[in-house]
C-alpha cells in the first residue's frame, strides 16, 4: 500500500526532521502543509501572509522530502471557499491560486482544501444551505479554470459537518463543476455518518485524488486515530484493493509517538482485507 502521513503531524520539527521521521517509520508520501518550524505559514480555514514564500523555497522543501524517498502528493491549503464576505473570499481564492503556482513549479499534482466554514457556526443550516452551496460551486468552478492554466487538480475534502456532507453529494458537486480538474480527497471518517464504505467507492471511485486515513464514531463531531472509530477497515480496504489500489492513503491525527503503531495497524487491516 502507498501509505503516507500528513506533514502537520510533525509541526514542531523542521522540514528535514519531518522528512527523516517519515522515512524512519516507512512512509512513502505526504500531504504538505507549510506547518514546519522552518516554514510556518499554514492557517486552517483562512489565509496567511505568504508574500516571502517563493517558488524556489517550496521546491527546496519538496526536494527535501524527495531525497528521503517521500513523494509530495499534494499541497494542503484548507481555506474557506464559502466565506460570505466577497472581499475575503476573493482573498482566499487568490491564496489558493498562489498554492497552485507552487504546485506547478514543483511538479505536485494536487492542491487541496475543505469546503470551509464560518468560525462562529460550522454546519448545515437551512436558511443558508443553498447560498453556501452556490458559493462553494462558484469558488471551485473558478479554481478549476485556474487549475487548467497551472496543470494541477483541485481536490475537495467533503465532510458530514459541511455543505458537501456525503459521497453522493460530492459526486453531484463534481458533476456540476463540469471539469475534470476537480477531484475528491476521500476521508472515510468524514463521511461515515452519512455514507457506507460501499457508497464512498460506488459514487467516488473514478474521482479520487487520494485518501486521508483516520477514524470516527458515527455520532462524534471530531475524528480519531485509525482503528478507534466505526469504520469497517477490512471492508474499506477490500474495496480499496478492488477500485483504487496504489492511490495514496495518508494518515491524519497521528504524531511522532504513535505514527509507527498506527501505520502498522493500517497495514495489518490492508493485509487481511
Amino acid at each position: 500500500m502507498n501509505i503516507g502521513i500528513v506533514s502537520r503531524s510533525f509541526t514542531g520539527m523542521t522540514t528535514a526532521e519531518a522528512a527523516e521521521t517519515m522515512k524512519l517509520h516507512g512512509f512513502k508520501c505526504t500531504e504538505l502543509c507549510f506547518s514546519q518550524a522552518d516554514c510556518k505559514y499554514w492557517v486552517y480555514n483562512g489565509t496567511s501572509d505568504i508574500s516571502d514564500l517563493t517558488n524556489q523555497r517550496v521546491l527546496k522543501i519538496v526536494e527535501t522530502y524527495g531525497s528521503n524517498g517521500i513523494e509530495v502528493v499534494s499541497i494542503g491549503v484548507f481555506t474557506n471557499l464559502v466565506e460570505p464576505d466577497e472581499d475575503t473570499r476573493r482573498k482566499n481564492l487568490d491564496y489558493f491560486v498562489r498554492h497552485m503556482e507552487y504546485a506547478n513549479y514543483c511538479g505536485v499534482k494536487f492542491v487541496v482544501t475543505e469546503c470551509g466554514f464560518r468560525k462562529d457556526s460550522r454546519g448545515i443550516l437551512a436558511d443558508r444551505y443553498e447560498s453556501d452551496f452556490s458559493r462553494m460551486l462558484d469558488s471551485v468552478k473558478y479554481l478549476a479554470e485556474k487549475a487548467d492554466r497551472y496543470d494541477v487538480f483541485v481536490a475537495i475534502e467533503p465532510c458530514v459537518l459541511d455543505v458537501i456532507p456525503s459521497a453522493k453529494r460530492m459526486k453531484d458537486f463534481i458533476s456540476q463543476c463540469g471539469s475534470g480538474r476537480v477531484k475528491v480527497l476521500l476521508d472515510p471518517a468524514n463521511l461515515i455518518a452519512n455514507s457506507s464504505e460501499e457508497d464512498m467507492f460506488k459514487y467516488l471511485k473514478d474521482n479520487i485524488a487520494y485518501f486521508h486515513g483516520k477514524d470516527r464514531k458515527v455520532n462524534d463531531a471530531y475524528g480519531r486515530v485509525l482503528g478507534e472509530g466505526d469504520i469497517d477497515w477490512l471492508r474499506f480496504f477490500s474495496l480499496y484493493k478492488q477500485y483504487s489500489e496504489g492511490v495514496p492513503f495518508i494518515l491524519e491525527y497521528v504524531n511522532e509517538k504513535n505514527c509507527g503503531e498506527i501505520r502498522q495497524k493500517a497495514m495489518d487491516f490492508y493485509s487481511r482485507a
